[in-house]
């Protein structure tokens, strides 16, 4: 192979950023029945037949531990007024759950309330992928409504328009 340039991390992450997505809650069940959540935008279907998804989760993540031991996980597809749901799960060190309306899914994995759609899996495979940790999920139940999505593009939280 020829020379390579080292990237420049930040002008790869405006580049990455150009690229309009959806925001997902994560969450799973922990073993001692506490819940665990955090935000991506790394979610992204990879078949119908079998019907799998992926979705990464950072190595230096805190919650990374936690998605690996689970069984079970739910991707909770936030709508557009769901900003503040989006900010919450990307904080750290705060009760993430506290006063949501909570619905159980596959293995215990919590569903959030008034999202536009939901994914219940099984923690089907995961594979390394640099500094993440790519997860295949198999979709057991999922469900939508009719509600916009809540859209990330270049560092900023948009709303769809027709």
């Amino acid at each position: 192979m020829g020379d390579q340039t080292p990237v420049d991390r930040r002008s790869l992450r405006g580049a990455l950023g150009m690229f309009a997505t959806g925001v997902t809650v994560i969450t799973t069940r922990r073993a001692d029945g506490t819940y665990a959540g955090f935000t991506a935008n790394s979610f992204s279907s990879v078949s119908l037949e079998p019907p799998l998804v992926l979705w990464s989760l950072g190595l230096d993540s805190p919650n990374l531990p936690t998605f690996e031991a689970s069984s079970h996980y739910a991707i909770n597809v936030l709508a557009a007024d769901q900003a503040h749901l989006s900010q919450r799960f990307a904080a750290s060190g705060t009760d993430k759950f506290a006063g949501l309306a909570l619905l159980p899914g596959a293995g215990g994995a919590p569903l959030l309330p008034g999202c536009c759609a939901w994914f219940e899996c099984a923690n089907e495979t995961r594979y390394p992928g640099g500094d993440h940790l790519i997860f295949i999920g198999r979709v057991l139940a999922y469900a939508r409504e009719e509600r916009a999505p809540l859209i990330f593009h270049e560092g900023r939280y948009r709303q769809a328009t027709d």
